[in-house]
């Protein structure tokens, strides 16, 4: 199927063919009719990734002190890497769609309903049940394709609170501002439209409101104290997408003693204490469609707000939009300036900048069309010949960490990467095409029905590793699985119980893998090297400073991402055990806050640990740190001597005979030579390079350890 992406590092916009996305539970599939062009959001992305670096930072100042920090701590190199794997990401671009449901995993739609929803331009989108609404009969295709805008300008107009009768005044007439005018008519306010363009001045007026061309010359001061019959403008709703502070100050300066100034648009916010002062006005800045927005449980899960405490959800805001269109109280179709297929889109974005285009309009003929069954693209036609005794792997997943540091590393260790799998189909052709396979799906079982792959790398959300773990053992494939292997000692006794049987009933030995990858860090291998030859038990104290992570982020559910015990401080416990060399035998542990505390705390937590040979290790997981301390700093306290690593760029001896210190310009944190040491044992029918027991252990631990701080 065809989607519209742009490159974020060169502003390169693409028609790209891309494989059909997975429907997921409480999600539609949608064949798409029409897509309606975001002037502002679009316009405003283009224009970012065309900008050199040094633009794009000054546009986000705030991300240029992220990058500051992380160079003090990572290094320079690391941060150029990371920045750069940022940017060079593909982001589909649209977010007002209106198709027809092809397939239906929500009880309230059928198929060949047609909806609205906030999907990119694209021929198939997948829409969560909350984020979409049916359109009435009276409501053509063209004008719902207005509805997800429609709904920002609502929502601006649900918190400005006009009552009937109150002159508001909009600055900025693009398509929110010309929606937001009829809305706030319907609503019986008096409204003054202001913009610097003659043409949408004019075209607003034809909707029965006063209009103030700024590019005329007239007094703003003058013409909206006549407007508001001297009273002072009751409210502002500021749609406008300028650099300028100059629009709030102008807002200001109109509105009469407590007004109230909405910010739809994005303009510059360098308030002036005295404009907001004398006549104490409120300002607030709008949020999108409305409330459930950026909610993962409202929009991912599908679960709703109660109608009695919240009445207007994004979705309801969608639903009044879409009756005000059948109702003929907004009329859209004026707006409609350009149309385009799909197949001509890119010309579309050449003409956003014009002063005669509005509402762009995307057309997607389905005669004939069966983009709805592709699933796998081959991404070249050369015919590429692998050889069968190498790693061919099958790759699940490619986002941000399997994208920028997985599949670069099992890259370069030689194997032949053969098919990558994602949920979406876009990162699977990106990153596929870049780093050279054969072909891309959104199909698991291209994977697992594929005999030349002889090895997958698991590299989804956390709550999929199980599962995956046990199709790759029944597939007969090798598997590197990113932490952690299962989230529960359920999961985790399944898999054991698939692999132990399987290996032990079959000739073919399959090796099995987790992605601890710092026990293959030069500085690391280094620690071991020096604690080898000291039999006398060890204390290591680890102080990990993860960083913050919102309560609402996928890895601090304990459903789907385990929570950070499970999803990431196993790392370093499968580390103390590698140090050290010995079994686990106890654990303690405790968090900040208590039990009651966990979905906000488990990641401020000490874990301690005993070892057979007596040693000990001290895990302080600590969350609440400061951004510009080292990430991870190791310590191990043995036979009187200290050896220190800070954050995989320095390591320290103290009192250790024959080595002082050791200093890397770049931090390793070993990924490539963790995927080397797999992709070598392929090869050379070696076992897995970290032991079966030693992986089953840790899982064990570290889902008993998060179990622990759960009670």
């Amino acid at each position: 199927m065809k989607q519209i992406l742009q490159n974020l590092s060169n502003g390169e916009t693409q028609i790209v063919e891309v494989p059909r996305p997975n429907i997921s539970k409480g999600a539609l599939l949608i064949a798409s009719n029409k897509t309606l062009v975001s002037l502002g959001t679009e316009k405003m992305l283009l224009e970012f990734g065309k900008a050199n670096l040094f633009q794009k930072a000054r546009q986000q100042p705030d991300k240029v002190k992220q990058v500051l920090n992380k160079i003090r701590v990572d290094g320079l190199i690391s941060t150029l890497e990371a920045v750069k794997s940022k940017l060079d990401q593909p982001i589909p671009l649209g977010y007002c769609n209106v198709g027809k449901v092809i397939k239906s995993n929500v009880d309230a739609l059928s198929i060949n309903d047609r909806v609205v929803s906030n999907s990119p331009h694209a021929e198939i989108v997948v829409a969560h049940k909350n984020l979409c609404a049916l359109i009435p009969d009276d409501v053509d295709d063209e004008s719902a394709s207005f509805t997800v805008l429609g709904a920002v300008g609502l929502q601006g107009i649900r918190l400005l609170k006009p009552t009937l009768g109150e002159s508001i005044a909009i600055f900025g007439l693009g398509l929110i501002g010309l929606m937001t005018i009829q809305m706030l008519k319907a609503n019986g306010c008096r409204v003054l439209g202001i913009d610097t363009d003659s043409s949408r001045c004019a075209l607003a007026k034809e909707f029965g409101i006063d209009t103030l061309d700024l590019s005329s010359g007239q007094d703003l001061n003058s013409t909206a104290t006549i407007f508001s019959q001297g009273r002072g403008i009751d409210g502002v709703i500021i749609t406008a997408t300028s650099n300028s502070d100059e629009v709030v100050h102008q807002a200001a300066n109109i509105c009469r003693k407590r007004g109230r100034i909405i910010l739809v648009g994005a303009v510059g916010l360098n308030l002036v204490r005295d404009d907001f002062y004398e006549k104490e006005i409120s300002f607030q800045v709008s949020s999108s469609y409305g409330p459930g927005r950026y909610d993962p449980a409202y929009e991912e899960e599908g679960h709703d707000y109660p109608l009695g405490f919240v009445r207007w959800t994004e979705q309801r805001n969608f639903e009044a939009v879409l009756n005000m269109m059948a109702d003929g109280s907004l009329d859209v179709k004026p707006l409609i300036t350009h149309r385009f297929s799909i197949d001509q889109a890119l010309d579309g974005y050449k003409i956003l900048g014009e002063a005669s285009t509005l509402g762009v309009i995307i057309d997607y003929d389905h005669d004939n069309n069966n983009a709805s069954e592709i699933r796998n693209i081959r991404l070249t036609e050369e015919d590429i010949k692998f050889n069968p005794e190498n790693p061919i792997i099958g790759f699940i997943g490619a986002g941000n960490y399997a994208s920028r540091i997985l599949i670069p590393a099992f890259r370069s260790s030689g194997a032949n990467l053969q098919n990558i799998i994602t949920n979406h189909g876009i990162s699977g052709v990106y990153h596929g095409d870049k780093n050279n396979f054969k072909e891309t799906s959104t199909d698991l079982n291209d994977l697992w029905q594929d005999d030349s792959i002889n090895a997958v790398v698991i590299a989804t959300r956390h709550n999929q590793h199980a599962n995956q773990v046990l199709e790759a053992i029944n597939a007969s494939k090798n598997i590197f699985v990113e932490k952690p292997l299962a989230l529960n000692l359920e999961e985790l006794n399944t898999i054991d119980e698939a692999y132990t049987n399987f290996n032990n009933s079959t000739d073919k030995q399959i090796r099995l893998m987790v992605g601890f990858n710092r026990r293959f860090a030069p500085m690391i291998a280094k620690m071991k090297q020096l604690l080898e030859n000291k039999e006398e038990p060890k204390s290591i104290i680890m102080t990990i400073n993860p960083g913050a992570i919102p309560s609402e982020h996928w890895t601090q559910n304990k459903e789907i991402g385990g929570g950070r015990i499970i999803g990431e401080a196993c790392h370093f416990i499968d580390l103390a055990r590698f140090l050290i060399g010995a079994n686990i035998n106890s654990f303690n542990s405790m968090m900040m806050g208590g039990s009651s505390n966990y979905e906000a705390n488990d990641d401020k937590s000490i874990i301690n640990l005993a070892f057979d040979d007596g040693s000990i290790a001290a895990i302080h997981y600590l969350a609440n740190g400061s951004n510009i301390f080292p990430k991870e700093r190791i310590e191990v306290f043995c036979n009187n001597a200290v050896i220190q690593m800070n954050n995989y760029r320095s390591l320290k001896g103290f009192g250790w005979k024959g080595f002082s210190k050791m200093h890397s310009f770049k931090q390793d944190k070993g990924q490539k030579l963790a995927a080397k040491a797999f992709v070598d044992s392929i090869k050379n029918g070696s076992p897995s390079p970290i032991p079966y027991n030693e992986i089953l252990e840790v899982a064990s631990y570290s889902i008993e350890i998060a179990n622990s701080l759960r009670t």
